[in-house]
């Protein structure tokens, strides 16, 4: 396990360096969703703190720790069961499951940034222990089923402080993670839908005000149109039916993210 950067010699690669950096990582993360990462580690100060929940082989990552500035604590959270690895698998990978957690580490090595972030090789709900204080920026990308997601979004959205950032991926696209936004930050009145680059959702950690939660239900209920194309683009590949997904906008083959 890894503490947090202390070095004084961090270097400030530019966010074209690390893209390129992480093209043969594997993962499922666009150039846009990865600029909306960086972004937001860039707006931390030191002594903020990164919660990653749901890192599989570091892409993500490697983006939140080059873009964090100096003094920045970063936590990532991954059990590497071989549960939950990707679209359509949700289990029966533990054979892959040490080569996965070996992989991860690998290419923070590779990325020059395992010194900056300490891992977690644990569930996320085990994994608050291993967290001190409140998080100022979380990103998940953990179980999609409706249950776990809603309960990374619920405890440990709980934990953001005012004025933070929550990243959550596969929203509006997954079924199990748009319907727990549904139930929570659609209508908890503490997270303001800010916007989404394809299913990675942005909010920020406000006390809202009337107006601000008809807002945020609006802005909620205005992503749902592409979240039922995302389902029967789904569909459509899952019954080999590639030639009209691509009616859609998609490829034929890869499940939208």
């Amino acid at each position: 396990m890894s503490g947090p950067n202390t070095s004084s010699d961090h270097s400030a690669p530019t966010f074209n360096e690390v893209f390129d950096g992480v093209a043969d990582v594997q993962g499922w993360m666009t150039r846009a969703q990865a600029g909306r990462l960086w972004d937001a580690a860039c707006r931390l100060e030191a002594g903020d703190s990164i919660v990653e929940i749901g890192s599989f082989h570091g892409r993500s990552a490697i983006v939140l720790a080059s873009a964090a500035p100096k003094g920045v604590v970063m936590t990532t959270i991954d059990p590497h069961a071989g549960n939950d690895r990707g679209p359509q698998e949700i289990g029966g990978y533990v054979d892959e499951a040490e080569a996965d957690h070996q992989q991860f580490r690998a290419n923070l090595r590779r990325a020059g940034v395992d010194d900056r972030i300490t891992h977690l090789r644990e569930f996320s709900h085990d994994a608050h222990s291993g967290v001190n204080g409140e998080i100022t920026l979380l990103y998940i990308d953990g179980a999609h089923r409706f249950g776990p997601a809603r309960d990374d979004i619920v405890s440990w959205g709980r934990r953001v402080s005012t004025g933070g950032t929550l990243l959550v991926h596969d929203s509006f696209s997954s079924i199990g993670v748009t319907l727990a936004l549904l139930v929570t930050t659609m209508v908890n009145g503490r997270f303001l839908y800010v916007g989404r680059s394809g299913s990675l959702a942005e909010f920020r950690r406000v006390d809202l005000s009337a107006g601000q939660r008809v807002a945020n239900l609006v802005g909620h209920l205005a992503q749902l149109p592409w979240f039922v194309r995302n389902v029967v683009v789904k569909v459509l590949i899952s019954a080999k039916l590639g030639k009209l997904a691509r009616l859609l906008g998609s490829d034929g083959k890869t499940w939208p993210y």
